[in-house]
């Protein structure tokens, strides 16, 4: 019992908590994983594309399974739309962008990742 309660501990640990992943990019584009949840559920990750455009827009476009995707549309870092029709708002949390879309979705990304190089 006590080693099912020490695992419980260590696989609720913030040592785990979910965080962004690169898995490839072309210097303008990123493909990789970001933390993000919806439906009340816990910050799993999620496959994302990230894509920087000439006109110095950024979309961020996110598989939430089941064949489903949700881009996230971003100027000069600042997300500002989405492919949701539902509000979107965002906060920033040290070096993270924490994009909100009602009435249940979260998206962690890298603040650094969403401006041009």
């Amino acid at each position: 019992m006590l080693r099912l309660a020490i695992a419980v501990v260590l696989l609720s640990s913030p040592a785990l908590a979910q965080v962004a992943t690169l898995a490839a990019t072309d210097g303008k584009n990123a493909l990789g994983t970001v933390p993000c949840a919806s439906g009340g559920e816990p910050l799993s990750s999620c496959r994302a594309e990230l894509r920087h455009h000439d006109d110095g827009t950024t979309t961020l476009a996110v598989s939430l399974g089941g064949g489903e995707v949700r881009s996230i549309y971003f100027t000069d870092g600042v997300p500002n739309s989405s492919s949701s029709p539902a509000r979107i708002s965002h906060e920033t949390r040290g070096d993270l962008t924490v994009v909100f879309i009602d009435p249940d979705e979260v998206y962690e990304i890298p603040s650094a990742a969403l401006i041009r190089q």
